[in-house]
């Protein structure tokens, strides 16, 4: 099946979003001198995520699409958390202190 280049640039760009997540985490894992997972981390997650997430259902792959939501999910989860965290809102108690 032939792709038209349209579809197939925006899944070079999706792919290349996503995978410079990785490079972002181990420069700032570097810099520090230990594993971190800077915040933009998930936002390129979220990105490229969403950007494979379009080319899957163009491709009709649904193997790639649950893969895809189902992370998309859970980067804005991570988001979410952060989020509130830096609002002074801190981390939710575990189910096992409460």
């Amino acid at each position: 099946m032939k792709i038209p280049p349209f579809w197939l640039i925006l899944g070079f760009v999706g792919q290349a979003l996503f995978s410079m997540r990785f490079i972002l985490q181990w420069v700032q894992s570097e810099r520090e001198g230990r594993s971190v997972i800077p915040v933009a981390f998930w936002y390129f997650s979220v990105a490229g995520s969403v950007v494979l997430l379009a080319y899957a259902i163009h491709r009709a792959d649904p193997v790639f699409i649950l893969g895809q939501a189902a992370g998309i999910v859970i980067y804005l989860r991570n988001l979410f958390l952060i989020s509130r965290e830096k609002q002074g809102g801190g981390p939710s108690p575990r189910p096992q202190d409460a």
